[in-house]
């Protein structure tokens, strides 16, 4: 199922190809950039290329490529996934971004950019995002954009190092949805202005 580009200040999410797996390995590459992601990290060009196929094939994921509207440079990918229709609820992850995008406009606008493709285009009642229990960083962030902590899914996935995290579960529901769209704007502001 297709999906159109979702176009922001700092930002355009861009339906994800193959045709980006060039643009996206130096980051996807990056072990620091990795080290959160419950899927094994590409080594090579054909290991990212072959990811993506697998994510595009996936019919509940809507996956983009993120790119810098100042240079029109892929830096990064998102999705929307476990898409379901019927329940009115999805989730949001298999984000990254190169780190030299990090602490600028583009995860937060990126954020904002799919949680209004979610509730405004697709009219879902619930977003959910989950984190490794040691992501601290991640769970400041979700946690001062002001989704909801809703508990802890304990042993729930194997890291990449073999050993068995704990995931945070987040939401934001769509009378939230307002409140949280504010939050994420006055951030962006922020940080483009800076």
């Amino acid at each position: 199922m297709s999906h159109e580009s979702l176009l922001g200040r700092a930002v355009r999410l861009i339906p994800l190809s193959v045709d980006h797996a060039e643009a996206l390995f130096p980051s996807a590459s990056d072990p620091e950039v990795w080290r959160w992601m419950p899927r094994p990290r590409p080594g090579s060009l054909i290991e990212i290329q072959a990811m993506i196929s697998q994510m595009l094939a996936d019919r509940a994921r809507r996956c983009f490529a993120v790119q810098r509207l100042t240079d029109e440079v892929v830096i990064g990918s998102t999705s929307l996934y476990e898409l379901d229709r019927v329940e009115s609820r999805a989730e949001i992850g298999a984000t990254w971004f190169d780190r030299s995008c990090w602490g600028g406009p583009y995860n937060a606008e990126s954020k904002l950019l799919l949680l209004g493709y979610a509730f405004d285009d697709l009219s879902l009642a619930r977003v959910a995002l989950r984190t490794d229990n040691l992501n601290v960083r991640s769970q400041q962030a979700l946690a001062r954009l002001g989704l909801v902590f809703e508990g802890t899914l304990r042993s729930h996935m194997v890291r990449q190092d073999g050993t068995r995290r704990d995931s945070l579960y987040y939401s934001v529901l769509a009378d939230e949805w307002p409140a949280v769209r504010d939050k994420l704007l006055n951030r962006i502001a922020a940080k483009i202005t800076v």
